[in-house]
Parts: C-alpha cells; structure tokens; sequence
C-alpha cells in the first residue's frame, strides 16, 4: 500500500485532501502546554487531562509510523454572516447547520480503514479520529501538506480555504510522507482586527475564554455579564474570522447540491425571534443527528436570550415577553432572559 493508493481511494470516498505527515517532534506541538497554562483553554478541562498525550502521537498509538490527514469541504451557498445586514438575524457557525460531520466522515474514514486492512493486511494497526482525539490535527494537517495553520488557527489550504473539516488515521505503516504546507498569511490582519472580542491575542494565538464559539459552546453555565454585549446576533459559534479571509473570498463549495452540510429548515436564516418562539420539541428534532447536540436546547436558548438583548432587536424582545412555563423554567435560561429584557428597559 503506498501514500498514493491512500490518496486515490481516499477521494473516491469523498474526502477533498488527504496527506501525510511524518511522526516527529514538531515544535508546534509544545505550544499546547503553553497555552493551557495562559488559561486559554476556559472551562475545556480535557484538555489539560490529555496536554501529555496531544504532544505526540506515539503517546497515543506507540506503534504509529505515519499521520494520514483528511480535509473535507463543509462550505454551502449561504452568505456570510458579514454580509446579512438584518439586525434581527440569527448567526449559526456553517460548521453545525447541517448532519454531524462526526458521523458522516468517521463512516467515511471507516470505510478508508477497512480499504487499507485490505491492502495491507491484518498486521496493520490504525486509529481514526474525527476531531474527538487526543491528536494535534492542525499541526499534523500542516505537516502533510494540506495547509498551513493561518493567523486565525485555522488550516487554510491556498485552493480550498479555510472552511475543512479535519481528520486523521494514525497508521502503524511507513508511508511515504508530504512536504509541509508554508505560511502564506503574510502580514494580513484581516481576522485580528475583525474579531468581535479580541480573541486573537496574536497571530496564531486564540484565546477561547473571550471567543464567541467558546461562549456559545462549550460554556456551560452562564455568559459573563461583562461579555453578553459582544454575543451580538450570534446564537452558536462564529465564522467572522473566516469569513474577513482573503483565502475564502472565492470559497469552494461541495460539488453535491444536496450535501450532508446544507442547513436545516429551522437553521436555514431564521430570525433571533423565529428560533425562540420554535418549541422545544421541534428543536429536538431539528437538533437531533446535527453538531449543535454539544450545546443542546438549553445553552441554545440561553444564547438566543442574549441575542435579543444584545441586539435590543425589538421583535425578539417582543418573544422574550411571550415566555410561559415550561419554556422558561430553567434557571439559567430564565436568568439571561431577565438581563435581556433588563438591558432594553434599562
């Protein structure tokens, strides 16, 4: 079995980059701790539990010899949050409009793997990962050629973009390696100076406590007072670093017009009011099988609280008033709404 094997079937599977990375002791591996240790890392405690392991492959699989990296193209024909003028409009990251991409590309990984048990044999040792390992994925992807890690931390590859999902096969084999993918950011400022919060301390360099994505995911409890103005329409997570890049001016679309990652009906442009007035049972049902699982209807429905409150938007305020048990008999939930209509009167 060699690299371009790999390559070949891994696109007929669907995958639009695939390349591989040598098992080294990559200087940006070290950074982790570091930034760990600056707090940026929030309430994302399994971070730390697994920095050791994340600093090297080998910790995870000894028997790793090469780092097959997949990119898969999650873009669809949907403006860019920067470019909807409605003050109203409720902003969901790209990433989670459509079908978990958990789900979509493991199977698509699972049927890599048992291609490459195939060719290579049962002696081959592999594990795959779709973003929930304790693998350094940029790092390894820029290693392998796919892109480099840009100024915002996310992978930009020069014809694709930035808007991949990354995944990864540790292989027990010695495949032939690619050569690395070069900076190409330059001295653009774009996604530094665009970042609602300043959470691009420095170039490379996130810090997820004052990120929007953080406040909005994986927060669990409530979105510091000090910080709920800057939520602004952004009910779940935030593309705006992505979408300021010169390298996804033109972005690149899957070539299915019916893809796992189109949105949902109830994600597809809906008003900050549209998506509280949705009952919890249709929400359910939205949610189910999509990414936006993580944060759930209860940190969903706290983030569109703060949205009307941020936005002072009056027709979401309008649905704040409407709340009756049992929509609102969550105390956290009930909590941010309190501030949200506090903020208008106030």
């Amino acid at each position: 079995m060699t690299s371009a094997e790999v390559k070949s079937r891994a696109a007929e599977l669907g995958f639009d980059l695939c390349g591989i990375a040598p098992v080294e002791p990559f200087r940006e591996l070290a950074f982790l701790r570091t930034w760990i240790d600056r707090g940026y890392a929030g309430e994302m405690g399994y971070l730390a539990r697994s920095a050791e392991r994340r600093a090297d492959v080998r910790g995870v699989m000894p028997s790793v010899r090469s780092v097959i990296c997949l990119a898969t193209v999650y873009n669809t024909d949907r403006p860019y949050s920067t470019e909807v003028a409605d003050p109203g409009a409720a902003m969901i990251a790209r990433y989670a409009w459509g079908d978990d991409y958990h789900d979509v590309i493991h199977a698509r990984m699972d049927a890599l793997v048992e291609w490459m048990r195939g060719r290579a044999g049962s002696d081959l040792e592999v594990r795959a990962y779709v973003d929930t390992g304790p693998v350094q994925e940029r790092v390894y992807a820029q290693y392998a050629g796919l892109g480099w890690i840009g100024r915002n931390t996310c992978v930009i590859n020069p014809e694709l973009g930035s808007w991949l999902f990354l995944s990864e096969i540790l292989c027990s084999l010695p495949l032939e390696p690619d050569a690395p993918a070069l900076d190409q950011c330059g001295t653009c400022r774009l996604c530094l100076d665009s970042c609602p919060t300043g959470a691009i301390v420095e170039p490379h360099v996130l810090d997820s406590t004052r990120c929007l994505s953080y406040l909005t995911i994986e927060l669990k409890g409530g979105i510091p007072i000090d910080q709920r103005d800057a939520i602004g329409r952004h009910a779940y997570g935030c593309d705006i670093c992505q979408e300021v890049c010169p390298w996804n001016a033109q972005p690149v679309q899957p070539a299915c017009a019916g893809g796992p990652w189109l949105p949902r009906p109830a994600f597809d442009g809906p008003s900050i009011a549209t998506l509280w007035r949705t009952p919890d049972a249709d929400l359910r049902a939205a949610l189910k099988g999509s990414a936006m699982t993580r944060a759930g209807i209860r940190r969903l429905r706290r983030n569109v609280a703060v949205c009307a409150g941020a936005t002072g938007d009056a027709d979401a305020l309008d649905a704040l008033r409407e709340v009756d048990e049992p929509t609102c008999d969550d105390p956290m939930v009930a909590e941010h709404v309190h501030w949200a209509l506090e903020v208008e009167r106030g």
